[in-house]
């Protein structure tokens, strides 16, 4: 009776370790992909604050380059 539990444990161990290793990956590549993609989104976000202070004539035009070149 004993060996018939035994068995059932072994069968399901391997697929605890599949569905761990499956989680594992998950989380590494949502880490990789996230630190990839905030980057770009909070540089268009500076560039689009940039061009509004220059529609708005907070900065000259000499200024707008600057600042825009060094966001690049």
């Amino acid at each position: 009776m004993m060996d018939g539990g035994m068995m059932g444990w072994m069968l399901v161990w391997p697929l605890f370790v599949l569905v761990g290793l499956a989680l594992l990956g998950y989380v590494v590549f949502r880490l990789v992909q996230g630190g990839s993609t905030s980057a770009p989104a909070v540089a268009s976000s500076a560039r689009q604050i940039l061009d509004e202070r220059f529609a708005r004539g907070e900065i000259d035009e000499q200024q707008y380059r600057r600042m825009r070149d060094e966001l690049r």
